[in-house]
């Protein structure tokens, strides 16, 4: 695995970046873009992501590729769960997981723990 240095403190948003950027390139080829001119991810709260890090990272990442220059959007996803109890979904926090309809601690993340690839615009001429 490829790991992006930062003073002080190595971080894996650099190798994300490398594998979204490798997705993206499948697309754009698939397609017959000459180059990629933005990419827009969805990120939860308990993904592991640093969005300012896979931000600082992706100019890295994308350089000599055909996302050279693309610009990343970044969507944050909200945190959601699915109470096993009462089968209430409701919105979390980070740090607090219960259902907020019985206050039970026996849920399920629904969403807000992924990094998904939302958008792909391409220059095709």
């Amino acid at each position: 695995m490829t790991k992006f240095l930062l003073p002080g403190r190595e971080v894996h948003e650099f190798s994300l970046c490398e594998a979204l950027i490798a997705e993206v390139e499948q697309i754009a080829l698939k397609n017959g873009a000459l180059r990629v001119q933005s990419v827009k991810v969805r990120i939860g709260p308990l993904s592991g992501v640093e969005t300012q890090l896979l931000q600082h990272a992706y100019p890295f990442a994308t350089a000599g590729t055909l996302a050279d220059g693309s610009t990343l959007e970044i969507e944050p996803a909200l945190l959601r769960v699915h109470c096993e109890v009462c089968d209430f979904e409701s919105k979390a926090e980070p740090n607090l997981l219960s259902c907020r309809a019985c206050g039970s601690h026996l849920t399920k993340v629904v969403c807000g723990d992924e990094l998904m690839l939302m958008r792909v615009e391409l220059f095709t001429t």
